[in-house]
């Protein structure tokens, strides 16, 4: 796990957030996180069996013992991976710790020989600051709707597909 040294609290403490590869004793308080959000229409929802089942890809953040944010890179087909379930606990969030795991998991992409990482997002800015840019969802592999046929907003989504190819600048 790497460290890097942040400001928690009101009182500015100094913290230690470490970043590591997700264990299985970290699927229920991924599950809880992910779907918080999830209940705030903000992702799509997780079942307790699809992050064990996935839990290979999740990337966790913690301060001291509790998980503040996570993320996942989900590898969809030949050479195209997916950035997916990126939460940050919210009096976690502009601290840079979400970014900080999407990197992990664009190094970690490009180490698999992926070309390209997209992400559905209702957040589409946020990942523009960090290189994506916009695609139509058409353009992405069937494959990727396996997902979105379990999600309730089927067939209306309103999530964005935003795309960055791994040979530009991150």
């Amino acid at each position: 796990m790497s460290s890097i040294a942040g400001k928690s609290g009101r009182k500015h403490k100094s913290t230690q957030y470490t970043f590591g590869k997700a264990t299985l004793n970290d699927a229920k308080a991924i599950h809880a996180l992910v779907n918080s959000f999830a209940q705030r229409n903000r992702m799509l929802p997780r079942s307790l069996n699809d992050i064990y089942e996935l839990i290979r890809d999740f990337y966790v953040c913690r301060d001291r013992d509790t998980i503040v944010a996570v993320c996942a890179l989900h590898i969809v087909w030949e050479n195209l991976a997916e950035i997916r379930s990126i939460a940050v606990m919210k009096k976690y969030q502009k601290r840079g710790l979400g970014r900080k795991l999407i990197q992990r998991c664009l190094r970690e992409a490009k180490v698999m020989g992926a070309r390209s990482v997209f992400a559905l997002t209702y957040f589409p800015e946020y990942f523009k600051k960090l290189g994506f840019e916009d695609i139509d969802k058409n353009e992405l592999p069937h494959k990727i709707w396996g997902d979105c046929l379990k999600c309730p907003k089927f067939p209306d989504c309103e999530e964005l597909a935003v795309i960055k190819r791994l040979d530009s600048p991150a």
